[in-house]
Formats: structure tokens, C-alpha cells, sequence
């Protein structure tokens, strides 16, 4: 069958947000706070396949639609200060068209894509200062929107150091970054950017498995697919609570179905562990692979447990003493691997992650 409500790709921006209204009303809020306040910067942190990309468009389609120049996601690069300018200009320019004018309030004759051209050596906080005072003057704002945040980089400094410069002077201005945990840890801890460290920060955690039920059983109805309430719980149950595995398993359930809708039991099963493996693939291979050694084995010294295991367990297996083992618990704290919810129990905080390490360890 023909898929047109689930997008399990990166990047895509699903049919329907779910189990993030509170986040997106928070992130709407700050739009609307003052000029200059916490809440017009915002972090948007979570581990891979959390929605972060999702909210950032979502965001940018409301931003527009209320006296907003948006600057889409842009991801952290080597011309990322230069895809911002373009961006900028090229929303104002759209909108100017769709109202029948001319040029936009940066349109070529006085815009930031003449003015590069003409004078290469004006700073992008120069340029972007020109914007801020155009927009104002039309009684727009605006919103820089920067996605997949990457310590280290000379471009994310720039872009930072120009909107505390903008804020200091009263512009109407807001920014969200969104980043992996480990990457946004990085980067507030770089001293050129202590700024960041006043912004408002969200964490993403998993979808509650309830809200993707609901959601689930709504989007199934509308396709035609036909199944029980327990097989859509279950389908919901296997998520554990990540947005990307819903629309994974949603997507497979989706077009393993017959034309008339059915799935027969082996389908539903395998639509559910192609799904799996893709999320295994996708997620748990990219989360682990940038870790040490030392982090590899205390993963490994947890995957045993069929949930949270406790710290002495972990020292026990690992014959290390707990200022050791407590050091690595925080590394891979930080980097939104694992989860402590009780003093001294720690859990895998990414679907599946605990089974691959399993079937890992069985094969070495």
C-alpha cells in the first residue's frame, strides 16, 4: 500500500507531531517573549531519532507565518554563516513576491547578496546587523534555526558571538540549536561560548508509548490498514517511546499490508524486525561508534541486566573501584547513551541499544 503519512528518513518532517506539544509551546512562547530574553535562545537537546530536526521546521512554518524572516535549519558547516545570510534573504524575498511586491525588505537592490558581492570584507555580524535593522523596519523579527551543533567550530563562535552583539544592542532577534547531547556538552564548555550557557535548554525524552498508540491507531485508520487493538499496543510498546522507530514501524506495517489493508501474522512480524534492524543500523551503530574502549565495557558490563543495573554490579564485573566506574557513568550520562532515574541504577537510554550490545558480546 502507498505511504503518505509516515517519513522514517532524516530530515523529513512527518505528517503529524506527536507527544511534543508542551516542547513546541514552550519553543512558540519564547517567540513571543520579549526582545533580549532567555527564552529567545533556546537548545534543543536529544539523542538520535528524538524529533529535534522536526521541531526546528516546525518552528520555521509558524515563525513565517508571524513576522518572521526565518533562516531554515542549518547544519553546522564549513559556509554555514553564508547559508544563513542566503536563507534570510531568500525568505524575505519569497514573501515580498507572494504579497505582490517588488522586492523584499532585503531585495536585491539594497539586499545582503548585493552587498557581499560589492564589499566581500563586511563581517557577518555586520550583515547581519543590516538585517535586523531592515526587518525591524518592516515590523519583522528574526529567527536563526541551526541543527546538528558541532563543537570546535569557528562558524558556530561567529554566528554566537554576532547574536549576543544583536541582543546587546535591542534587535529583535531569537535563535534554537539543536544538537546531540555529547555535542552540546562540548560546545558550552568551550569559553568563547559561555553565552550559550544562559540559553534555555530542552531535552527530548522518549514519546510516552500511550500518545504513539493513539497516534498509531489514527494513522492506520486513515490508510485502510487493518489491525487489532493488542497488535497496534504492541506495535506502540516496540517504539520505546523514539519518533524514528514509530515512523520506522509505521512505515513497514504500512506497505507489508495488502491492497485491501490485511496483514497477515508472519507480515506483522516482519515489518516489525525490518524496522528494528533499520533502527539498529541507523541509531545504535552511529551512538556507539565514536566511543572509547572503557566506554564499551561498561556498556557491555550493563547489557546483561534486562533493565537498569546497579553501579556495584557494574564495578563488580569490570573489577574497578566506584570513582572509576563513576567517571565513565558520567561520560556516557552526558552523552545521552545511558540514564540514571534512581541513585545508583543506570539504564540504556536508546531503544534497542542494550539487544545489539547483547548479540555483540555473544559474537566476540
Amino acid at each position: 500500500m502507498r505511504d503518505y503519512i509516515f517519513s522514517p528518513s532524516f530530515g523529513n518532517k512527518p505528517r503529524n507531531l506527536i507527544g511534543r506539544s508542551n516542547e513546541m509551546r514552550a519553543l512558540l512562547e519564547g517567540l513571543s517573549s520579549p526582545p533580549g530574553s532567555k527564552e529567545r535562545a533556546r537548545l534543543i537537546i536529544g539523542q538520535r531519532g528524538m524529533g529535534k530536526t522536526v521541531l526546528l521546521l516546525e518552528l520555521a512554518e509558524y515563525a513565517k507565518e508571524h513576522d518572521y524572516i526565518v533562516a531554515s535549519p542549518t547544519v553546522v558547516s564549513a559556509d554555514m554563516l553564508d547559508r544563513i545570510l542566503e536563507k534570510l534573504g531568500r525568505d524575505e524575498e519569497k514573501k515580498a513576491r507572494i504579497s505582490g511586491g517588488s522586492v523584499g525588505i532585503l531585495g536585491f537592490s539594497a539586499g545582503i547578496q548585493t552587498e557581499k558581492t560589492a564589499q566581500p570584507t563586511r563581517s557577518f555580524a555586520y550583515q547581519l546587523q543590516d538585517i535586523c535593522d531592515y526587518a525591524e523596519k518592516a515590523g519583522k523579527g528574526v529567527l536563526i534555526l541551526v541543527d546538528e551543533v558541532q563543537s570546535g567550530s569557528e562558524q558556530l563562535q561567529k554566528l554566537i558571538i554576532a547574536y549576543q552583539e544583536m541582543v546587546g544592542e535591542g534587535h529583535n532577534i531569537a535563535i534554537t540549536l539543536a544538537g546531540l547531547p555529547s555535542a552540546i556538552a562540548q560546545t558550552l564548555n568551550e569559553h568563547v561560548l559561555t553565552f550559550l550557557n544562559r540559553a534555555s535548554k530542552m531535552y527530548l525524552e522518549p514519546i510516552s508509548i500511550a500518545e504513539i498508540e493513539i497516534s498509531l491507531k489514527e494513522s492506520f485508520r486513515k490508510l485502510g490498514i487493518r489491525l487489532s487493538d493488542s497488535e497496534i499496543a504492541k506495535a506502540a510498546e516496540q517504539t520505546g517511546g523514539s519518533p524514528y522507530m514509530m515512523q520506522l514501524i509505521g512505515h513497514y506495517l504500512v506497505v507489508s499490508a495488502s491492497d485491501d489493508g490485511e496483514l497477515s501474522p508472519s507480515g506483522y512480524e516482519d515489518a516489525i524486525t525490518i524496522a528494528k534492524r533499520e533502527f539498529i543500523d541507523d541509531i545504535c551503530k552511529t551512538t556507539i561508534s565514536p566511543l572509547s574502549e572503557r566506554d564499551m565495557d561498561f556498556l557491555l558490563a550493563m547489557s546483561t541486566d534486562e533493565a537498569e543495573t546497579s553501579m556495584k554490579d557494574i564495578c563488580d564485573r569490570l573489577e574497578v573501584g566506584s570513582a572509576y566506574a563513576n567517571r565513565y557513568k558520567l561520560r556516557l550520562i552526558q552523552s545521552g547513551v545511558i540514564a540514571q532515574r534512581r541513585r545508583g541504577y543506570v539504564e540504556f537510554a536508546v531503544p534497542y541499544l542494550k539487544d545489539y550490545l547483547a548479540s555483540i558480546s555473544e559474537l566476540s
